[in-house]
Formats: structure tokens, C-alpha cells, sequence
């Protein structure tokens, strides 16, 4: 584990349980994320795929506050489970309803927004758990560790459908990561009880660390209050939605160019037998397959040594300025493989670096931040990027010509203002670590 990160004796089995989960849910995920594509792209189009980021924004304003009422009622093990359980029932109603003759647009909007829930609730409540079992000091040491499982089930998950869709068909991924995360539900349980097996061997540290409170519920109070009340959450909150804002806008331009070869290259019968919706499900899974390969190489060798040499707050700065120079290049004069290649250098570091240091900034706040806020952020606030995306394609296309160019010269203005949050980020980080040395 030295190669990857720096991990103390005692500190391996929780690691090594928690990174296997965070392994199964990106499976799950990157299992079910080409069959979007494919509902949505063969079903509506491009455009309609940016649009619906507003209906899963509104979605997660009543799924933030249901998510905060019931952290305030169940300790964290059972509230992971309850929520996972309701993943799972829904991934089995949507096959059920495949089997049916519903139009294939339909199935592809409710679908789409379902994902957009499922996608950003999940993850935000495993690394809530996460955040919740280690001190400031072990997250920054082991978040990289932790990490390396996201990153390697989303190569794993693009990678096995690429496998299965053509003997079990798109929409039997549906039940395989049902699966999945039942896994993932007796993962959690267990480490909670080996975590709190050692807090009880170890009474006079779980007493100063808040041991025995980490098994209660919640205060009562929802996470978007708590953002608001405090500045560096406020920051971070729109941090979040300017980076998906780029990220969504960038997948909007490149949709628009797999949207219109696909057609072409099943009528030539170059697609080895595969439908138009087969054909951009096998094409976005082998552009994840690259994606995750290169979020998978930056996990094991580059996230530990970054948060080591620049720490986390010179860690929020290297996504904005990649996804600088790539969307200045395509302003420049656009291709099918520039638009591909710098989505894959963006989505790669954003997955892997990235992703990493937005958990990592949650380490010095209070338990109730760590798990309402966080969700708010992580959702809403996420899913407002896509809004916005979703409002400027809307703008671009109907009333300001906007050619791919255009799009991607509002997106480096954009990055502009996200540079600047990152600095009053850094700035506020650095002053809560002064007034807690610990963290």
C-alpha cells in the first residue's frame, strides 16, 4: 500500500472494506450509465438529455430534504440501507416496465432522472460514512486509498457491459447491479461493527472522538440551511455547480456528435450488427472503458503524491486548469477526436484528483455537515450545474447560433469564476485548520 499511500498498522482491513464498496457502487453505476445513454440519446436527443438536468434538480430538492429527515431519525448504518433498499426496488420496477410496451422515450426520461438521483445520492452517502469514521489527519492519508475503488469499479463496470450487453441484453444490467448493491449493503454493516468494536475496546478514545455518537442519529435541521450559514460550504456548494456546469456542457457537445454519426454508421453496416441505441451504448461504454483507465492510473499514482506535495487545497486547482486548455483548444476548431480526447482528460481527472479533494474538504467539518450539507452539495447543488447546462444549450440553440466553438468559450469564461472560488476555498480551509490544529 506504500506505493499508493501511506496507511499505519491497524488502519488496512477498514481501508481495504470500504474501498471494495465504493468498488461495487461504480459497478453498479457504470453498469447502468450506457443504458441511459442509450434511452435517452436514441430515444429524445441531445438536446432533451441537457434539458432534463432540471427536472433532476427539482427532483433532489425533496430527495435533500427527505435524506435530512431521515438521518435525523436512524443511526447512519441503517439510514445507508434504507436508502440502498430503495435503489434496488426501483432498478427491479424499471425492468419490469421494459418488459412492457412502453415507448422507449418514455422509459428513457424517467430512467434518466432516476440516474440522476441514484448517481450523486449513493456516493454522497458512502463517503459521508466515510468522512464519519476518519479524523481529518487518517482521510487525507487514506481518502486516496479509499478512492482507488471508485475509480477501478467505474473501469469495471464500462468494461463488463461492454461484455454482457450483447448476450444479456441492455436493460438485464438493471437487475445485475441491483445485485450489486445488496453487496454493498452487508459491506457497510460490516464495517460499521468492526468500527465500533474498536471504539468499544478503546473507551477513553472513543469518548474524545465522538464514538459512541457516531451510532445516533442526527440533530434535526436540513442540509441546505447548513449551507447557507456558512461561507466555506457556500463556497464549495458553488465550486460544485460551475465544475458540473463545465463537465455537462462539454457531454452535451459530445452527444451531439455521436448522436449524429451513429445513424450513419449502422446504416452503412459498420456497427457489427449492433441498433443505434446498441451502437451509442457500446461507444459510450469503450469512452468510459478510457475515461476510468486514465482516472484508474491517477488514483494509484498521482492523488496521494498531490495531496502530499500541494495538500488539498492546491489540489482543487489542477481540474480547472485542464479543463482551461482543453475547452480553449476546441474554440479554436473542433473534431469529433478533440472534443473525445479532452472529455477524457477532464472526466479522468475529475473522477480520480477530484473527487478525491471535493470528499477531502468535508474531513474539518461537524458530523452534521459531513452527512446533510455534503448530500445537499453533492445533489442539488451538483445537479444546478446541470441546469445551468441545460438553460445555455436551450439559449445557444434557439436564439444565439451557437456553434460547438461558442458553447465551448462560454465554458472557459466559466472556469474563470471557478479558479476564484477555489482560491476563497483554499483561503477558508487554511483558516478552519488554523483554529483546529488537529485536522
Amino acid at each position: 500500500m506504500g506505493l499508493f499511500a501511506e496507511v499505519y498498522s491497524g488502519e488496512l482491513p477498514t481501508a481495504l472494506l470500504l474501498t471494495l464498496n465504493i468498488y461495487l457502487i461504480f459497478t453498479a453505476y457504470y453498469l447502468m450509465k450506457p443504458v441511459r445513454e442509450a434511452l435517452i440519446l436514441a430515444g429524445k436527443g441531445a438536446e432533451i438529455k441537457s434539458y432534463l438536468s432540471g427536472a433532476i434538480a427539482v427532483s433532489l430538492i425533496f430527495v435533500v430534504k427527505a435524506f435530512s429527515f431521515a438521518a435525523s431519525r436512524y443511526p447512519r448504518q441503517k439510514l445507508i440501507t434504507w436508502v440502498t433498499l430503495f435503489f434496488i426496488s426501483c432498478l427491479i420496477v424499471f425492468y419490469i416496465l421494459s418488459l412492457s410496451a412502453i415507448p422507449l422515450g418514455t422509459m428513457g426520461i424517467v430512467f434518466f432522472i432516476w440516474i440522476g438521483v441514484f448517481n450523486v445520492m449513493v456516493p454522497a452517502q458512502f463517503w459521508g460514512f466515510a468522512n464519519d469514521i476518519y479524523s481529518p489527519e487518517a482521510g487525507r492519508r487514506l481518502f486516496p486509498v479509499v478512492a482507488i475503488g471508485a475509480t477501478f469499479g467505474s473501469l469495471s463496470g464500462s468494461t463488463i457491459f461492454g461484455w454482457l450487453v450483447k448476450p444479456l441484453g441492455l436493460y438485464q444490467m438493471m437487475l445485475v447491479s441491483g445485485a450489486i448493491l445488496f453487496v454493498c449493503i452487508l459491506l457497510t454493516w460490516i464495517t460499521h461493527f468492526r468500527e465500533t468494536k474498536k471504539m468499544s475496546v478503546h473507551a477513553e478514545a472513543q469518548e474524545k472522538t465522538g464514538g459512541k455518537e457516531r451510532e445516533e442519529p442526527l440533530e434535526k435541521g436540513g442540509g441546505f440551511r447548513l449551507v447557507f450559514k456558512k461561507k466555506y460550504l457556500l463556497y464549495i456548494a458553488f465550486f460544485v455547480l460551475i465544475l458540473n456546469y463545465v463537465n455537462t456542457n462539454g457531454e452535451y457537445i459530445l452527444g451531439k456528435y455521436v448522436t449524429r454519426e451513429a445513424p450513419k454508421i449502422v446504416k452503412a453496416g459498420k456497427s457489427e450488427g449492433l441498433n443505434v441505441e446498441e451502437y451509442i451504448g457500446k461507444f459510450y461504454a469503450g469512452f468510459f472503458k478510457y475515461v476510468n483507465f486514465l482516472a484508474l492510473i491517477v488514483q494509484l499514482f498521482i492523488v496521494s503524491r498531490v495531496f502530499k506535495w500541494i495538500g488539498v487545497r492546491g489540489a482543487l486547482f489542477v481540474l480547472p486548469f485542464i479543463a482551461l486548455g482543453g475547452y480553449a483548444l476546441i474554440t479554436a476548431g473542433v473534431s469529433l477526436f478533440l472534443v473525445k480526447w479532452v472529455k477524457i482528460m477532464e472526466n479522468g481527472t475529475d473522477y480520480s484528483l477530484m473527487n478525491t479533494t471535493r470528499h477531502a474538504l468535508f474531513l474539518i467539518t461537524s458530523r452534521q455537515e459531513k452527512y446533510k450539507a455534503k448530500a445537499a452539495i453533492a445533489t442539488f447543488f451538483h445537479r444546478a450545474g446541470d441546469v445551468f447546462s441545460s438553460l445555455i444549450v436551450f439559449l445557444g440553440t434557439s436564439y444565439l447560433a451557437f456553434n460547438v466553438e461558442k458553447f465551448a468559450a462560454f465554458n472557459v469564461f466559466l472556469i474563470i469564476g471557478w479558479i476564484f472560488l477555489g482560491i476563497l476555498i483554499a483561503r477558508q480551509h487554511k483558516l478552519m485548520s488554523r483554529m483546529n490544529p488537529q485536522t
